[in-house]
């Protein structure tokens, strides 16, 4: 059984909802989640935000802490977990769990922080929290280690909570 169907099954068994933000992931981490049968019940969808623009036009993250810090940024990642529940509403009820994911892909640094500097968001209920990842490969390699990631400390996350 891989994470994503333990979480999927995790979710449905808790009659919770998710809902995905992604960046430097470009929607893997959701495509991850509903290759999983059944994953309909549970997971409403996924934003990608790729630009950081889009991260506050459409997820509503703060404009003036974009323009501060950039994207790559604890807060980014957790105002993005946050936000995507409302974004992703059903009949006006947010999804009860917010992802997300910000950060450095590469080949090279952005925003002056080097290739596998990431940020992984969670929002379940009232906690809101951000993990900093440091992953090593190249591109492809670090994107899909986000994804690994993500998954592992949401399902941790709901473990403890």
């Amino acid at each position: 059984m891989t994470v994503a169907s333990e979480l999927i099954s995790m979710l449905r068994d808790r009659a919770l909802t998710m809902a995905v933000a992604e960046s430097l992931t470009g929607g893997l981490l959701v495509a991850e989640l509903i290759a999983v049968p059944g994953a309909s019940a549970v997971v409403r969808g996924g934003v990608v935000a790729y630009q950081t623009a889009i991260k506050h036009s459409v997820l509503g993250v703060d404009a003036d802490l974009l323009a501060e810090h950039g994207a790559v940024h604890p807060e980014v990642a957790r105002q993005m977990a946050d936000r995507v529940r409302t974004v992703l509403a059903v009949d006006g009820k947010p999804a009860d769990i917010g992802l997300s994911t910000t950060g450095v892909a590469g080949p090279g640094a952005q925003d002056g922080h080097p290739a596998g500097t990431v940020y992984v968001g969670f929002a379940i209920g009232g906690l809101v929290v951000a993990e900093r990842l440091e992953l090593a490969g190249d591109r492809e390699a670090i994107r899909r280690a986000t994804v690994s990631e993500s998954l592992l400390r949401l399902q941790r996350e709901l473990a403890t909570a």
